[in-house]
C-alpha cells in the first residue's frame, strides 16, 4: 500500500470503490463527461461549468495518441499563477485515466476556463513538486487528499505552461 505522508488522509477513513462497482463508475464517469463538454460547449460555457460539489471546471483538448484525432475532457479548474495544474486522479480509481495517457503521449493541449482559451505545454510534476504543490490543490479541492488516499496509484499532477 503506499502511502504519501504530504496526504491527511488515511485509507481507512475513505470508502473503497467496490471492485464489482469500477465498471458501472467508469460508464458513468464516461457519459458525464461526454454530456458535460457537449452541454457547456453548447451553452458557451455559461451551463455544466461546475463539477459536482461546485468546483470551477475546464475544458482541456488534446490529440488522441492512437487515433490522432481531437479528444476534449472536462476537468477541475486549477490555476496555479499563469500556470493550469492537472490531476488525473479519476476519484482515487486505481488506473489512469485514458486523457493523461493521451497527453502524455502528446504534451500540447488547450485549456478553456472563464472564457479564455490558451495553448499549453505539459510536462508530469516530479514527486518533489507534487509535494509542494499538493497544499495549494487541496486548497482548491480537496477531495484529492481522499482519492490519493484510496488508491496505491501515484496520482499523476501535470503542470501546464502557456506557450
Amino acid at each position: 500500500m503506499a502511502q504519501f505522508d504530504y496526504v491527511k488522509k488515511k485509507r481507512e477513513e475513505v470508502d473503497e470503490i467496490p471492485a464489482k462497482a469500477v465498471p458501472f463508475v467508469r460508464k458513468v464517469m464516461k457519459f458525464y463527461t461526454r454530456l458535460n463538454v457537449w452541454v457547456f460547449k453548447k451553452s458557451n460555457g455559461r451551463l455544466m461549468n461546475k463539477f459536482p460539489g461546485g468546483a470551477p471546471i475546464c475544458l482541456v483538448g488534446m490529440t488522441g495518441r492512437k487515433s490522432g484525432n481531437r479528444r476534449e475532457v472536462m476537468l477541475i479548474h486549477l490555476p496555479y499563477g499563469e500556470q493550469k495544474l492537472l490531476v488525473a486522479s479519476q476519484g482515487g480509481l486505481d488506473f489512469d485515466p485514458v486523457w493523461y495517457k493521451n497527453i502524455m503521449a502528446n504534451p500540447q493541449v488547450d485549456i478553456m476556463a472563464d472564457g479564455v482559451q490558451r495553448h499549453y505545454s505539459v510536462k508530469q510534476a516530479t514527486p518533489d513538486e507534487k509535494r509542494a504543490l499538493w497544499p495549494h490543490l487541496l486548497s482548491l479541492y480537496p477531495d484529492f487528499d481522499e482519492y490519493q488516499a484510496r488508491t496505491d496509484r501515484d496520482i499523476p499532477v501535470l503542470i501546464c505552461t502557456p506557450v
